[in-house]
């Protein structure tokens, strides 16, 4: 008897004696969806895809493919496996997070204002070189941000949600925070990290300290952070905002000093042959009755 899949996209290698059903998130959803048994999220494709795992009685496990899952968590039932895109978003996050910082640091914006002023009026601007980062979340994502800080020759300060060898636990923050350049955020959603950087943490910052965040939106407080930059004393530069997507009329869009990309530091270039990857490999563990990869516990 076949067990069946629901796949975002065709073409993958799959083992015999899976039936492949393809959903890809845009699309209406198939009919019958009552002897699914493994279902891949479609990515980055809003909440309907998630909600279908209520329409699946026969799920036995779920794979998403972004690193957080505080989303959908809440939908897998009991007895379901979940497991997440661990892995997928390292170097393009990593590569967004450097992005930010650099564009930040060395003022880029002004440059290319004045760009389309034709106009050349030259200053120096602060560096990532000699900066003291505190690196808060030290994932695998948060390890790959580490080595481009360390190539740019920043001293970067571990920050995870415990303490342990080499890094300091999240109760450290109080003392950490006067002392750093740049904080970079790159921590899960859900109310453990719910305003991590409030108005008092915001407050411990020095003066024209960067506050950038990769990880999620819920984790700063917005009404604080839009006191701190509409006063000029910090910047930020955000790829997660909260609320999410941001208001047009809301204040952060038009501060200076605040840079803001809409939620796209994981989806580059090299996201989907690395996910399709996974997904293989997931299909063969499956199929074969082995543990899958990066079950959320």
């Amino acid at each position: 008897m076949m067990t069946r899949v629901l796949l975002p996209w065709p073409g993958l290698t799959v083992p015999p004696g899976l039936e492949v059903t393809i959903y890809d998130g845009t699309a209406a959803p198939p009919g019958d969806l009552g002897d699914i048994e493994l279902y891949v999220l479609p990515y980055d494709s809003g909440r309907a895809p998630i909600e279908l795992i209520g329409s699946m009685p026969s799920l036995r496990a779920v794979q998403s493919l972004s690193a957080g899952v505080d989303n959908v968590r809440p939908l897998v039932p009991a007895g379901v496996q979940l497991a997440n895109g661990r892995g997928l978003h390292d170097l393009s996050v990593a590569e967004h997070a450097l992005a930010l910082i650099l564009a930040a640091q060395r003022d880029l914006p002004r440059w290319f204002r004045q760009q389309d002023r034709r106009t050349w009026e030259r200053a120096h601007t602060a560096s990532l070189a000699d900066s003291r980062v505190l690196l808060v979340g030290h994932g695998s994502i948060g390890k790959a941000i580490e080595r481009y800080l360390l190539a740019g020759e920043a001293e970067v300060v571990r920050v995870a949600r415990t303490a342990r060898e080499g890094v300091h636990g999240i109760d450290e923050l109080p003392a950490l925070l006067p002392t750093a350049d740049i904080v970079v955020l790159i921590v899960p959603g859900g109310e453990g990290t719910r305003g991590l950087l409030g108005a008092d943490e915001l407050a411990a910052l020095p003066d024209g300290a960067l506050v950038v965040n990769v990880g999620r939106g819920t984790a700063i407080d917005t009404d604080a952070l839009v006191a701190e930059v509409g006063k000029g004393r910090l910047r930020a530069a955000l790829d997660v905002v909260d609320p999410e997507p941001l208001p047009p009329e809301h204040p952060l869009w038009t501060e200076r000093g605040v840079l803001i990309t809409p939620h796209i530091a994981g989806g580059s270039a090299s996201f989907s042959p690395r996910a399709k990857r996974l997904v293989e490999t997931q299909l063969a563990r499956f199929a074969a009755g082995d543990p899958l990869l990066n079950v959320v516990t």
